[in-house]
């Protein structure tokens, strides 16, 4: 177990991570400093409380001078390889993710969800499937709690179903899990990773750490990730909508078939599934998949499958209004999760998109918009990139916030159509967070209705 006592350990970054990190490395007796490049003015956090608890705080910016100093360098999921990260490590500070150092103290079992698209809706419903199968689990990660909110636990018996980011892996060395699982992947954070193969070298950490004693789930459709298979040491495990796999779920007919140790055999109808979708099919896929290798009774999977209507913010409907329908899909952050929920719904749809790009290819947007989308509002930063590589396909309209985009797509939509929020791109630039976005979408979407009819939704 790591030894942590009168370490100089620096937390770059004080959000919902950095302050759990902060208060476990003053448990095991470190000496605690923090980096913040946001002023005082928009942190949320009591730092005169902090500093009466002894930990050094700078803010406004990072000072290289604090990062030489220091024995040990945490920095928290999201921020990016900063010159002075790289000065510290190349003078031999250690650099290391708020994941890898849970995982030196956490004793039950993880299991970490990664890809480009899905990794909420596959966390939450795994935690869901292993809970209704009265396992002690804990939803863990980008979407719960952070991980290191754990590391003082004690119980072997707890899983904990962690949403892991590429973020969080770019810092990992060893980081390992005992089930881990690759939803897709496509070009994302291109704006954050130097490259895609940066992009694809943090998320493969994940499973190039895995022993013989674990277990990887794989989409088998995505070629890159099908190879992968060929450089884990670990038991692999498949799911897909295309092909028939062993061992694995695969999807023949309108059923999803099991075929791992026994002959193949049904497990569930399509029918059963609420979530709409092809990529929540897979993400269905492969939460059962966890749930089968957690000997989850198949019984109860499938009554959690069939319950689960999926999260806030994805693909959510919001109302239905005179013939019209809204739909709140604030976090598609990537061009291919938006591509994803246009291919969710019939043809007929206003979409409304833009924000700050993380270097997109909205080219790829061109073939599903066609005689799919009859309209596109624009929002956000990204609104000429977007407007450049799109205006030939189909009309487009700009708004200068989200209530005059939902006006806007409201008289452009006709009766039986589809309001649609994808942005395929983060909120940054309008919003604190794509969960702001959604909550004030869905507000202007209820002031709309109220506005011109007095009524409510239904």
């Amino acid at each position: 177990m790591m030894d942590l006592k009168d370490k100089k350990v620096l937390v770059v970054g004080l959000g919902k991570t950095g302050e759990a990190l902060v208060d476990f490395l003053l448990h095991m007796g470190a000496e605690v400093w923090v980096s913040e490049k946001k002023p005082v003015s928009e942190l949320k956090v009591d730092l005169k409380e902090l500093e009466k608890r002894g930990v050094r705080v700078e803010t406004g910016g990072h000072r290289l001078q604090t990062f030489l100093e220091a024995d040990l360098i945490i920095p928290s999921p999201g921020v990016p390889p900063l010159p002075e990260i790289k000065s510290a490590q190349e003078k031999g500070v250690k650099i290391l993710a708020e994941i890898e150092l849970a995982r030196a103290f956490i004793p039950g079992k993880i299991i970490g969800i990664t890809g480009t698209n899905g990794k909420s809706t596959t966390t939450s419903l795994i935690h869901k499937i292993l809970r209704a199968g009265h396992r002690r689990s804990h939803l863990a990660g980008n979407i719960g709690i952070p991980l290191i909110r754990y590391a003082l636990s004690k119980r072997k018996a707890d899983i904990y179903v962690t949403e892991i980011s590429s973020f969080q892996l770019e810092y990992c060395q060893n980081f390992r899990c005992e089930t881990a699982v690759f939803l897709n992947f496509s070009a994302n954070h291109l704006d954050w990773h130097v490259s895609l193969e940066a992009y694809w070298a943090a998320k493969e950490k994940l499973f190039l750490n895995l022993t013989e004693n674990d277990v990887a789930i794989l989409n088998r459709d995505d070629p890159r990730i099908w190879d992968l298979r060929k450089k884990i040491k670990a038991p692999v495990y498949f799911f897909s909508r295309k092909a028939k796999v062993k061992p694995g779920l695969y999807v023949e007919g309108e059923w999803i078939h099991i075929n791992i140790k026994e002959e193949r055999k049904l497990l569930m109808p399509l029918r059963a599934i609420k979530l709409p979708g092809a990529h929540n099919l897979e993400n269905i896929m492969a939460s059962l998949l966890v749930g089968y290798l957690f000997q989850i009774p198949e019984s109860t999977m499938k009554k959690t499958v069939s319950q689960f209507s999926g999260l806030e913010h994805r693909l959510e409907k919001v109302a239905t209004w005179r013939g019209l329908t809204f739909f709140n899909d604030s976090k598609a952050t990537t061009v291919e999760a938006t591509i994803k929920a246009l291919t969710s719904l019939k043809p007929g749809i206003v979409l409304i998109m833009g924000g700050r790009d993380k270097g997109a290819d909205f080219s790829l947007l061109r073939p599903h918009l066609k005689n799919r989308v009859h309209h596109l509002v624009l929002i956000g930063e990204a609104k000429e990139k977007i407007k450049k590589v799109l205006q030939d396909i189909v009309p487009i309209k700009e708004a200068a916030n989200m209530g005059e985009a939902v006006r806007l797509a409201a008289l452009l939509a006709r009766r039986g159509e589809t309001i649609l929020l994808s942005p395929a791109c983060t909120s940054f630039d309008m919003f604190h967070n794509f969960e702001h976005r959604g909550r004030v979408f869905k507000q202007e979407v209820r002031r709309l209705i109220r506005h011109w009819s007095g009524g409510s939704s239904k």
